[in-house]
């Protein structure tokens, strides 16, 4: 775990999808293609300013495709990338270990 190329992996991992939002984001569209509103909906805390600067560093590493169709009102959908779809087993392992973490939490079990 010392490795210096370990730690510069982990580093490129957080830099994609590192911060409070981009795994949430990720965990919405691992359901598939979702409009903005339905991801405002699926996360009420996060500000629409916010929102639409995840999805653009998202979609500027090639981890989400961003869809627009010309028509009135104007329609656009968001969706992982097939890259994209290689982060899910990141997202697994996260989830998996929230879950363990929360039941320490919950059994009062602290090291």
């Amino acid at each position: 775990m010392g490795d210096p190329l370990f730690k510069s992996s982990v580093e490129m991992t957080l830099k994609v999808m590192g911060g409070k939002w981009k795994p949430v984001i990720l965990c919405h569209l691992t359901d598939g293609i979702k409009r903005f509103g339905e991801l405002k909906r699926g996360m009420p805390d996060i500000t629409q300013k916010m929102l639409t600067q995840q999805l653009r560093e998202l979609e500027d590493d090639g981890i989400i495709d961003r869809k627009v169709y010309t028509q009135v009102p104007p329609k656009v959908e968001y969706s992982l990338t097939e890259y994209g779809f290689t982060i899910t087993a990141v997202l697994d392992v996260m989830a998996d270990w929230g879950f363990k973490h929360k039941g320490r939490i919950e059994t009062g079990v602290v090291e």
